[in-house]
């Protein structure tokens, strides 16, 4: 089998899907900008080969990058990154090159929010009201019919990146002010606490292995006002989330691929999605669920790949939490001090990317316990900040 990985030196923790998919016999071929060199042991030890561009961006590189590793290894069966950014590109060489995966005609229901809205819709999965605004008029008609605050994000767009909170009419020309020249999609503003049903799904698209994280807020709130950031993966999936989740995996038609489906829950108890995301959840929590399960997700990803199985048992011993903190904020516990007093729960710290950091921290922990107040309440300590009220 031939798999093709580009950009496997970024993100750092995504290093073990090529050194598991090699060790399970596949020749992982690999696509980046940074010389190989730069690459780190593990990657040049399992990389069957490397090929540089000099910019990613360039398609015609890109694909004389794959037009090469298919004349000297074969056909290629699977081209990945595993990352949100590059959704577009990999779905375009696959349709080139008849690789298996979303094509280009998929991607536009897993990257416009407008028509992820559309086929949420079509599974009876419910949804925050909202449309495509590209005028001051059409905004007023909109907030007159929803009310206020209300929600402006790019249609197309990675994250709460130039996403708008919308409370009133000068924060109204704030935004056809600064917005960027795409179009956005305008939504009722959710109360509600951010859940996300995440996954592996097989070659026939069973979900088979599945975890939910809780967030403290979300991320477009962590981004616009450069909060630190929480969440932690729960031990037992609620029925009704599990339920939805499933059925949303079944309508984008998610095969041979991890997943990261978010929602709100109301505070009556209702579910609204929120977005799909046809890729592993963002920063560490691959590891995450290493940790809180005691198996390999990386090597059962592979074992999808090349024999469509997954045989890990999924007992779910542990809570795991993630906790990222700013450099900005004055914290009332140091680093040392963190990592001395709640010792027998932290698993893993690291400094996090800058590319990163707005949404998940400059420097992340990761917790695990069989007890959830074990990791509430290290993180009222670990995130307080001097001067906060701990009792």
């Amino acid at each position: 089998m031939n798999y093709v990985y580009l950009s496997p030196h970024f993100p750092t923790n995504y290093y073990p899907f090529v050194i598991k998919l090699r060790e399970a016999g596949v020749n992982v071929l690999g696509i980046g900008d940074c010389s190989f060199d730069q690459l780190s042991d593990p990657l040049k030890r399992h990389l069957t080969e490397y090929y540089r561009v000099p910019d990613m961006h360039n398609y015609d590189e890109l694909l004389r990058a794959v037009g090469y590793f298919t004349h000297r290894y074969g056909k290629i069966d699977r081209f990945e990154s595993h990352n949100e950014y590059w959704l577009e590109t990999e779905a375009r060489v696959r349709t080139d090159f008849n690789i298996e995966g979303p094509k280009t005609s998929e991607i536009p229901w897993v990257k416009q929010k407008s028509l992820m809205k559309e086929l949420y819709q079509q599974a009876g999965i419910p949804v925050a009201r909202g449309r495509i605004i590209r005028g001051w008029e059409e905004a007023q008609r909109f907030i007159n019919e929803i009310g206020t605050p209300v929600v402006a994000k790019p249609d197309k767009g990675v994250g709460a990146a130039a996403t708008f909170k919308i409370h009133n009419e000068n924060e109204l020309q704030h935004f056809f002010a600064c917005k960027p020249p795409v179009d956005y999609l305008f939504e009722e503003f959710i109360q509600g606490e951010v859940v996300s049903f995440d996954g592996l799904a097989d070659q026939d698209g069973q979900v088979v292995f599945s975890a939910v994280d809780i967030f403290r807020q979300g991320v477009m709130e962590t981004v616009n006002h450069d909060l630190d950031f929480f969440y932690y993966s729960v031990r037992d999936i609620p029925e009704d989330l599990q339920e939805i989740g499933l059925r949303t995996v079944k309508a984008f038609n998610i095969r041979a691929r991890f997943f990261h489906l978010e929602y709100f829950r109301t505070s009556d108890g209702r579910i609204i999605a929120l977005e799909v995301n046809m890729r592993p959840p963002g920063g560490l929590t691959t590891d995450m669920y290493n940790y809180a399960n005691e198996f390999d997700i990386y090597a059962q990803y592979a074992n999808i790949i090349v024999h469509n199985r997954f045989d890990a048992q999924v007992t779910r011993p542990y809570y795991c939490g993630y906790l990222g903190r700013k450099h900005h904020i004055q914290y009332s516990l140091p680093h040392v001090e963190v990592l001395s007093k709640f010792s027998d729960l932290m698993v893993h710290h690291q400094p996090m990317d800058d590319v990163m950091r707005s949404a998940l921290g400059d420097y992340a922990y990761i917790l695990r316990s069989p007890r959830l107040k074990d990791i509430l309440s290290a993180e009222k300590v670990i995130l307080a900040a001097q001067g906060d009220d701990l009792e």
